[in-house]
């Protein structure tokens, strides 16, 4: 029995294995399915190489200062008419020290929030009934925003005050 074909080389092989066999071709597989195993290895070493490497090289500046200009437009808030609390920078740790007049006189209030809240609104009431309606808040330049606004909001909550906020020059 014999096969004709026009020059195709594979196929004239496969012809002459059937008249080998007789008409009965043996199994194989004509694309072997090979295991491709892509290693990542080397990838992952070079992302966090690069990773590495961005951390080393770059120069993240947490401490950057913002320099703010000189305010245009305010007004001037008289000390004789207005309730002033002043919050100093911690000395070491601890939080922000809060004293109820102008400057770092007497005693400062206890750490204890509710306490601190609770004397800070009955020295603003007092200004209040005195005919002071204006709170002035002086906080030194160190002092984090969160503990200004603590007292902010201990002298917000007396109603019918004014909050006014200064920053105290270092010296």
């Amino acid at each position: 029995m014999a096969l004709q074909h026009g020059g195709n080389r594979f196929l004239d092989s496969m012809a002459a294995e059937q008249q080998e066999h007789d008409g009965v071709l043996p199994k194989r597989r004509l694309f072997e399915a090979r295991h491709a195993d892509l290693e990542i290895t080397p990838m992952i070493d070079i992302t966090f190489l690069l990773l590495i490497f961005f951390l080393v090289a770059s120069h993240p500046d947490s401490q950057t200062a913002v320099d703010l200009p000189p305010a245009r437009y305010g007004q001037g808030v008289s000390a004789r008419s207005s309730t002033i609390i002043t919050v100093a920078a911690p000395q070491g740790r601890g939080g922000a020290k809060v004293y109820l007049n102008d400057g770092k006189i007497g005693e400062p209030l206890p750490d204890d929030p509710e306490i601190r809240r609770r004397e800070i609104r009955d020295y603003v009431d007092a200004g209040l009934q005195a005919g002071r309606s204006d709170v002035l808040i002086k906080a030194e330049r160190k002092v984090l925003h969160r503990q200004v606004s603590e007292v902010a909001t201990a002298a917000a909550s007396v109603e019918g005050v004014q909050l006014y906020m200064a920053v105290l020059e270092e010296p």
